[in-house]
C-alpha cells in the first residue's frame, strides 16, 4: 500500500514529542513500514504543516520534519497536479459541495490531485490518503483515517 500523508497524520509525525497522540502515530508509521507500505509526503500537506511550525516557532518540529521528507517518499506539486485540482474545485463547487470557502486555496483538492497522480503511477498498489478528515477527500480519492489503516 501507497500511504498518502494528509497534514494532520503529518503533524503528528513530525512532532518531536515522545507521547500521547504523535507517539501512537509514529508507532503506527513504523508498524505500517515493517508490514512493507510505503509513505509518500505530498507537498500540500508539507506546506500546510511548516507553514504552522514556522508560524510557531517550532524548530525541533521543523527539524523532524525535514527527516520525514528526506526518509519517507515526497511528491512536488507539478503543473499536471494543479491543472487537475482546479478541475476538481470547479467540479465541486460546479455540484455545490465545496470543501472550503471560495477564496481559500482549497489543499483537499490539491492532495487529492496528489493522489490520483500517484494511484495513476502505481495502478497496481492500493494508494491511500491517510487523514483526519475523511469526509472532503473520499469525495475524490480512497481517504482513510489513519487509525484506520
Amino acid at each position: 500500500m501507497v500511504i498518502v500523508l494528509d497534514s494532520g497524520p503529518l503533524a503528528l509525525l513530525s512532532n518531536p514529542t515522545s507521547g500521547g497522540v504523535a507517539a501512537q502515530a509514529q508507532a503506527w508509521a513504523r508498524a505500517r513500514l515493517g508490514a512493507g507500505d510505503r509513505f509518500v509526503v505530498p507537498e500540500i500537506s508539507d506546506y500546510e504543516v511548516r507553514r504552522e511550525l514556522l508560524r510557531a516557532r517550532k524548530e525541533l518540529g521543523v527539524a523532524r520534519l525535514d527527516e520525514l521528507c528526506a526518509g519517507l517518499g515526497y511528491s512536488p506539486l507539478t503543473t499536471p497536479m494543479m491543472r487537475a485540482a482546479a478541475e476538481l474545485w470547479a467540479e465541486t463547487r460546479n455540484a455545490g459541495m465545496p470543501t472550503a470557502h471560495d477564496a481559500a486555496l482549497d489543499g483537499d483538492v490539491i492532495l487529492a490531485a496528489q493522489a490520483r497522480h500517484l494511484q495513476a503511477r502505481h495502478p497496481d498498489d492500493t494508494v491511500a490518503v491517510a487523514t483526519t478528515n475523511v469526509a472532503h477527500l473520499a469525495r475524490y480519492v480512497d481517504a482513510r483515517d489513519w487509525n484506520d489503516l
